[in-house]
C-alpha cells in the first residue's frame, strides 16, 4: 500500500517545491543591473543593441547564476566575444505586434478595433528565469513598439478609447492591475518592470477608478478607498516632519507652510533601460551625477522625459533640474486624488475623513492658483520653490488647471487666448514654445496633452477653440493613418507632413493613447 502511494507523494512534493520555487522567484525582483553585475554595463556600454531597452527586458536562455559563473569564467579571456556570449545566453524581446499589418481601406475604426486585440496582453506569468517584467494578474494594454509593458499614466488615455468602444471589462482588469501593483509595491511603478520601481508616473489613477465608476453603476469610488489612499501616502511620504522651505521625496514645504509636489525619483544612477545615454551625459553636466541623474530620472517620472520645461536655461539637457520645480499638472492631479478620497470615504460612511480630504483638496487648490497662476505671463506655469520664481518655460502642463476645474474664469480666459495665440498649429497644439532636440518640445505634439486642453477648454465654454483643436488633431491622425497605416506616439504638428522626432529612441507607432484619444474625440 505504501509502496502504490510513493509516486503520488512524490508528485505532491515535487508540486510543492515547484510553488515554493515559484514563490521565491517572485520575491526577486532584482533588476537587470542588480542581476547580473558587470555584464549587464558592459553590454549597455559596448551598444551591442541599438535600444539601450533591448538587454534590459532581455530573456535569459538560463540562470543568472549560470550566467554569471560563465560570464566569469571568460571575461577576462583575450578570445572572449561580448555579443556572442549574450546571443547565447539571451533572447532579445521583439515588438509582439511587429507581424501585424493593416488594413488602410478598412478605414481608421476598424483599424483601431483590430489594434485593441493586438496591443492586448495576457496575465502575466512568472518566466522560467528571471526577467525584468513584473507579472501582472489580469489582462492589459500596452503602448505599442518598444513599450512591451504597461505603463501607468499613457493607460488613462488609453482607457478614453476602450470606454467608447465598449470595452469595459478590460478597464477594469487594468485598474485592478494596478490596484495589485499598489497593495505589493506601495505605489504604481513607471510600468511593470523591476527597473521601473524607483518611479512613479503623472498619477492619473483616481482618474481611471472614477471613468470606471462613472460608466458601470455596480462600482463606487469606495470600492478602491484603500488603494487611492495609500498611492496617496507614497507621493506625500515625508510630508509630516517637513520645516518651511525644505524638501523630502516627493514633498516640498513651502515658506508659507503651503504643502505642494514635485518630481523625485529614489535611484541616482543612470537610467537601466538608457543605460549608455545616461552615463554619457553625466560627463557634460557641472551637477554632481548623482544630482544630475536624479533630475533625469524624475523627469522620466514626470512622463515628459525629455523637454525643455525642466531645464534651468531652457535650451540644454545637461542643466535639467526637475527637483527644484513644482510641476503644475502634477499639483492638480494630486488635486484630484484629494477630491476622490474624500468622495470614496464620504461613500463608505467615514465623513470625519472625508472632511479631511476636502480640507486638504481645499489647501492644495488655494496653493495651486496661488503659486502655479503667472500673471505676468496669463498663464499656469511650473514653480521654482529653491529660487522662488515662476518657471520661464511656457507649456501645455498649464492646461492641467482647467481640466480639473480650478482655475478661476479670468484666469481660463487667458489661458484659451494664449493656447490660440501661441499653441495652436496647423496639426493640434505644440508642447511647449521652445524648439529644441527634445521629443517634448515643439515642433511635436502628444494626444494626452490635446485632449486635457480639448476638455479644460470646453470646462470654459470655449467650445469653438476645442473643436479647431479636436478636428486639426483627429485629421493629421488620420492622414498619417491613411499614408502609412499607422497611429503614431508623437505628431509634428507644425509641419504635418513630417514625422514627429527627437527623444533617445526611434519614433514609435501603436500606439496606446494615440488610439484611445482619436477614438474619443471622434465619437465626443
Amino acid at each position: 500500500m505504501r509502496s502504490q502511494n510513493l509516486p503520488i507523494i512524490k508528485m505532491l512534493l515535487s508540486a510543492c517545491l515547484l510553488l515554493i520555487s515559484s514563490w521565491l522567484f517572485a520575491q526577486n525582483e532584482l533588476s537587470p543591473g542588480q542581476t547580473y553585475p558587470n555584464l549587464f554595463e558592459r553590454v549597455q556600454m559596448a551598444r551591442i543593441y541599438p535600444d539601450s531597452k533591448s538587454f534590459a527586458d532581455a530573456i535569459p536562455k538560463k540562470s543568472p547564476s549560470e550566467i554569471m559563473k560563465a560570464y566569469n569564467a571568460l571575461k577576462n579571456k583575450q578570445s572572449f566575444d561580448l555579443k556572442a556570449f549574450v546571443n547565447e545566453y539571451f533572447n532579445i524581446p521583439e515588438s509582439q505586434h511587429a507581424a501585424y499589418r493593416s488594413d488602410i481601406s478598412a478605414g481608421i475604426e476598424k483599424h483601431l478595433d483590430t489594434l485593441w486585440t493586438v496591443l492586448k496582453r495576457a496575465p502575466d506569468t512568472a518566466s522560467t528565469y528571471q526577467t525584468s517584467l513584473l507579472p501582472l494578474p489580469k489582462p492589459y494594454i500596452v503602448p505599442g513598439g518598444r513599450f512591451r509593458e504597461i505603463y501607468y499614466w499613457d493607460s488613462y488615455f488609453t482607457m478614453l478609447g476602450l470606454q467608447k468602444a465598449g470595452k469595459t471589462e478590460i478597464i477594469k482588469d487594468m485598474v485592478d492591475n494596478f490596484v495589485y501593483l499598489i497593495e505589493k509595491y506601495g505605489f504604481i511603478p513607471n510600468g511593470n518592470r523591476t527597473y521601473y520601481l524607483t518611479r512613479s508616473q503623472p498619477p492619473f489613477f483616481a482618474a481611471m477608478v472614477q471613468l470606471l465608476a462613472a460608466h458601470n453603476k455596480d462600482i463606487k469610488l469606495a470600492d478602491y478607498k484603500d488603494a487611492l489612499e495609500k498611492e496617496y501616502q507614497f507621493w506625500m511620504k515625508g510630508a509630516s516632519q517637513l520645516s518651511n522651505g525644505k524638501a523630502a521625496n516627493h514633498v516640498v514645504k513651502l515658506p508659507d507652510g503651503s504643502v505642494l509636489n514635485r518630481y523625485y525619483d529614489a535611484g541616482d544612477q543612470p537610467r537601466e533601460e538608457s543605460y549608455r545615454e545616461d552615463f554619457e551625459a553625466a560627463k557634460l553636466t557641472k551637477q554632481a551625477p548623482s544630482t544630475f541623474l536624479r533630475n533625469v530620472r524624475a523627469a522620466a517620472e514626470s512622463g515628459w522625459d525629455f523637454s525643455s520645461r525642466w531645464f534651468a536655461d531652457g535650451k540644454n539637457y545637461n542643466q535639467i533640474i526637475t527637483t527644484d520645480l513644482l510641476p503644475v499638472d502634477l499639483n492638480t492631479l494630486l488635486y484630484n486624488l484629494e477630491m476622490a478620497i474624500a468622495t470614496a470615504n464620504n461613500e463608505a460612511g467615514n465623513k470625519t475623513k472625508a472632511i479631511a480630504f476636502l480640507q486638504k483638496a481645499g489647501l492644495r487648490k488655494k496653493a495651486i492658483l496661488k503659486y502655479f497662476w503667472n500673471k505676468k505671463q496669463g498663464f499656469f506655469t511650473d514653480y521654482n520653490w529653491k529660487n522662488r520664481l515662476f518657471s520661464s518655460q511656457i507649456t501645455l502642463a498649464g492646461a492641467f488647471p482647467l481640466y480639473f476645474r480650478l482655475a478661476t474664469p479670468v484666469q481660463a480666459k487667458a489661458v484659451k487666448e494664449k493656447l490660440e495665440k501661441n499653441f495652436l498649429k496647423t496639426g493640434g497644439l505644440i508642447t511647449t514654445l521652445t524648439t529644441t532636440k527634445e521629443q517634448w518640445d515643439a515642433p511635436n505634439a502628444w494626444a494626452p496633452l490635446q485632449y486635457i486642453s480639448i476638455v479644460g477648454l470646453r470646462n470654459y465654454g470655449y467650445n469653438t477653440l476645442a473643436d479647431t483643436i479636436s478636428n486639426r488633431w483627429v485629421n493629421l491622425n488620420i492622414s498619417v493613418f491613411k499614408e502609412s497605416g499607422k497611429l503614431m506616439e508623437k505628431y509634428n504638428v507644425v509641419h504635418p507632413n513630417s514625422k514627429g522626432g527627437g527623444g533617445e529612441y526611434p519614433l514609435q507607432d501603436g500606439f496606446g493613447w494615440t488610439n484611445g484619444v482619436l477614438l474619443k474625440l471622434m465619437k465626443k
